[in-house]
């Protein structure tokens, strides 16, 4: 089957998509990187909290594309209930990790419209996982053990056993 060279309405929307996406989650990423440094990761919920919230939700789209998983999750079941978890350091490595993983992702597919993806940048989105995987997942599952043995119960009764329920789903991988 031949590949389709032409600019089409598809095209301009995946390209703007994912550059989007990429410039959203690279604003992330400077955020949390500059708020570590500048005031200690404490800080990076004041100044991060509702754009990473509002820029993954963004991924909702996605939901046309693929189903987005865990992410969602974290973002509404686990950070936003509860706040006060989010000047763990684990909310800082999730955020640096989930960032610099789409900065990378959206990239990659926002120039892979216009079949201009640099070596380095293949290279980047096909070998980071090896460092980043690790980091999110870790980070994914403190930020959760942290809402199940601290406030969680004072949420609702059943809401430990949501949360257990998915921390047991990242036993098989995600």
């Amino acid at each position: 089957m031949a590949r389709s060279t032409g600019f089409g309405p598809k095209k301009a929307y995946l390209i703007l998509y994912n550059a989007a996406s990429a410039i959203a989650w690279t604003t992330v990423l400077g955020r949390v990187a500059l708020v570590i440094w500048w005031r200690g990761t404490p800080f990076v919920p004041l100044v991060v909290d509702n754009f990473a919230r509002v820029t993954q939700t963004f991924a909702v789209m996605e939901i046309l594309h693929a189903l987005t998983g865990a992410r969602l999750f974290l973002m509404w079941a686990v950070c936003w209930p509860f706040p006060q978890l989010n000047s763990s350091v684990f909310y800082s490595s999730m955020l640096c990790a989930w960032s610099l993983t789409e900065v990378m992702r959206y990239s990659y597919f926002a120039l892979k419209q216009v079949e201009a993806v640099p070596g380095w940048l293949h290279w980047l989105r096909y070998s980071a996982f090896l460092v980043l995987y690790p980091v999110g997942i870790g980070s994914e599952v403190a930020m959760t053990l942290q809402a199940l043995v601290g406030p969680a119960s004072g949420l609702a009764p059943w809401y430990p056993y949501a949360l257990l329920a998915v921390l047991l789903s990242y036993i098989p991988g995600e």
